[in-house]
């Protein structure tokens, strides 16, 4: 009967037991030392009053003074007892024994699983997913073997189960009705599960995401349907992020040739562009450049007429002759695209970061406190002297590729005080973090949980996948319903956020265009912006899928 009790309900039954043995015993001496010490005996039930009070620390009443100092030591003694007993003994083991009678208990089998999608223990990786569940209504139920994460989940309104799998494995007795599952603990237990899970006769969709890629055949062979290792995903989107090498900013800038170029301008504090309207800063009628849009806070929004504000710290991204580019470089401050690219942390993030970027034939400098094969520089990237040797400052981009946010942060301060002008592209472990290390400095800032969730999402909510960078892309497109118009002073272009930076007719390419300049039906033009402002772009003006050349 007492193995089946919770530690807390066996602690509170002792107590229960233990405290009349020391009020007996208290009162049994006292009632000795008043006789025998100080020469003014007390009964028995009069001893035991005085116990009592003395270890609930109520008072004495008429015995309040002692002569003899062994009496005396004897009474100081049980004040103190009394004193332990309130605030260590009490709050130690009857509090919790009454939180557990009184808490909501958390369930220890799967409810009910039909139309409902099983996580197999919670983390960074699925936290953005769960968000998206929530926010689209669709039911799940997290299985997780921590018992203060489980409660926590529970207060924060998720349905959790709480159990050990190995010990029990009838936990997942109802999971043959789930819609599909997913596992995140870590490899070896993903394993366990997807066993267990078959095992209860569960033939859905069931995705694993592992920490090393050479778990994905065993794992698929044992039954999971597909595997995906988030953190190696992660490493190249922000080895793309830094270069042009492995991801190039624009896809079809070939089209225009070597005449035309594409570069990016940090809008500083003091610059002429930061806060002003396009409208007022007249960039293609007086400089022939095209803004396409700007980076700010980590997300890239096309620019929409005339009204757009140039933020101060966003990355301008602007399109025009290499000549008039530089005009507007004096404007701005330019992103270096040379120099080295140095990563900080070498963990399994910024290892998979460091042999992208090798492969693809950068010049790398990594960082990291330990010193092990890979790592080139030695130290804490906070210091200046490690940054120095880093080459920080000639770099062409910083990775922070750290496993701690509130070290991120720290160091993205830091880096961004030490070399403003640097892109700086930063791993974020928790979703919830990433605002913040934008506000420490961060160009760019990824997290597990964004590539996890756009990778399940796709699979469990059939959303579209996302990219994890909304790309530049150059189309060759028939004029359409455009013709007639100045390809610069059209409102409905404007708001597609997409622009038109070329015009091919007769066999030239015009990239500036006089005042009375208009389109005609059989030009060709080279329309740039990213995948939203195209699709907005064919949906407005209908361009002719026959005369737009590919």
């Amino acid at each position: 009967m007492l193995s089946k009790l919770k530690r807390s309900s066996k602690r509170f039954l002792a107590l229960l037991a233990i405290l009349p043995m020391v009020v007996l015993i208290l009162g049994t001496i006292y009632m000795l030392g008043m006789e025998y010490l100080e020469d003014s005996p007390r009964t028995f039930l009069q001893s035991i009053q005085w116990a009592t009070e003395t270890l609930t620390t109520t008072g004495y009443g008429a015995d309040s003074r002692w002569n003899h100092p062994v009496l005396a030591l004897f009474v100081i003694f049980g004040q103190f007892m009394g004193q332990f007993l309130v605030f260590l003994i009490f709050p130690l083991l009857v509090l919790p024994y009454f939180e557990e009678r009184f808490e909501v208990r958390l369930q220890h089998a799967l409810p009910p699983m039909t139309g409902k999608v099983l996580f197999y223990r919670y983390g960074p990786a699925i936290e953005s997913l769960l968000e998206d569940f929530n926010s689209t209504g669709s039911p799940f139920v997290i299985l997780e073997e921590d018992v203060e994460l489980a409660r926590n989940l529970r207060d924060r309104g998720f349905d959790v189960v709480f159990g050990k799998l190995v010990d029990d494995p009838q936990i997942l007795a109802r999971v043959n009705q789930a819609q599909a599952v997913v596992t995140n603990a870590d490899d070896h237990a993903n394993a366990s599960l997807t066993l267990i899970v078959r095992e209860h006769g569960f033939i859905g969709p069931l995705y694993a995401l592992a920490d090393d890629p050479i778990y994905r055949q065993p794992l698929i062979q044992i039954g999971a349907t597909a595997v995906f290792t988030p953190s190696h995903v992660l490493g190249a989107a922000l080895a793309s992020r830094a270069s042009t090498r492995i991801s190039p900013p624009a896809e079809g800038m070939h089209l225009l040739g070597t005449k035309v170029g594409m570069a990016e301008f940090r809008v500083g504090a003091g610059s002429p562009l930061a806060g002003k309207k396009l409208g007022d800063l007249h960039l293609r009628e007086e400089h022939g450049v095209s803004v396409i849009g700007q980076w700010y806070g980590g997300v890239f929004t096309t620019t929409k007429g005339p009204e757009t504000r140039v933020q101060s710290g966003a990355i301008l991204v602007a399109v025009g002759l290499h000549a008039n580019l530089e005009k507007v470089e004096r404007m701005a401050m330019p992103i270096r695209r040379s120099g080295p690219i140095v990563v900080a942390g070498y963990g399994a993030v910024g290892k998979k970061v460091a042999e992208m970027l090798h492969d693809a034939g950068e010049e790398c400098a990594v960082i990291d406190r330990i010193s092990v094969p890979g790592v080139d520089v030695v130290g804490n990237v906070l210091e200046q002297s490690i940054l120095d040797r880093a080459r920080v400052r000639e770099a062409s981009a910083v990775i922070l590729a750290l496993s701690d946010d509130s070290e991120s942060m720290f160091a993205t301060a830091a880096v961004r005080d030490y070399a403003p002008e640097v892109p700086l592209i930063v791993r974020v472990l928790r979703a919830p973090n990433t605002a913040r290390l934008y506000r420490s400095g961060a160009d760019f800032a990824i997290s597990v949980g964004q590539v996890a969730g756009q990778i399940l999402a796709y699979h469990l909510l059939k959303e579209q996948v996302m990219h994890v960078q909304n790309r530049i892309k150059f189309s060759r497109l028939s004029a359409g319903n455009l013709s007639g118009v100045h390809p610069w002073r059209s409102q409905a272009l404007d708001q597609t956020g997409a622009k038109v930076i070329a015009v091919e007719r007769e066999g030239d390419v015009l990239v500036e265009f006089a005042d009375d300049f208009t389109l005609r039906p059989d030009d060709v033009l080279f329309v740039c912006g990213s995948t939203n402002s195209l699709e907005r772009y064919q949906k407005a003006f209908q361009p002719s899928s026959a005369a737009a050349a590919s």
